[in-house]
């Protein structure tokens, strides 16, 4: 059994990645549901399905790779804040990723959001995850 659901789920997407796979199976909870979300609306993967075949469910995530390289779109997933040490950061101190080119993934009280969308709702929290 795994301590940290959301390493094991940003693994199992970098695992498939690495590996050529097109779709990639992961047990589902909430959270992973919103950062499934997010990286679809920021253009990371190329769609996703929510199955509720089983108790817990599943998510089937289908990646996205360039036409013309075959590389992943997805470069880098880090994990941030860890059970062992969590990292927040209030909506002054959110980091940017590679400058911008890449999202900080953050839950707040009002979500989870990108670090841009939490600055324009000035709302800090955890930083989960960067992704570019």
């Amino acid at each position: 059994m795994f301590t940290d659901p959301i390493s094991d789920y940003l693994t199992r997407i970098r695992n498939a990645s690495s590996a050529g796979h097109r779709v990639v199976e992961i047990p589902a909870s909430n959270l992973k549901k919103e950062i499934t979300k997010i990286l679809f609306d920021q253009g990371y993967i190329l769609s996703y399905k929510f199955e509720d075949d089983s108790i817990q469910g599943v998510i089937k995530i289908a990646l996205k790779y360039d036409k013309f390289t075959k590389e992943p779109v997805i470069r880098k997933l880090k994990r941030v804040s860890k059970p062992g040490l969590r990292k927040y950061a209030n909506s002054k101190e959110l980091p940017r990723v590679l400058n911008g080119l890449g999202i900080a993934i953050v839950s707040t009280s009002h979500g989870v959001m990108t670090s841009k969308q939490a600055k324009l709702e000035n709302a800090g929290g955890e930083v989960l995850c960067y992704v570019y």
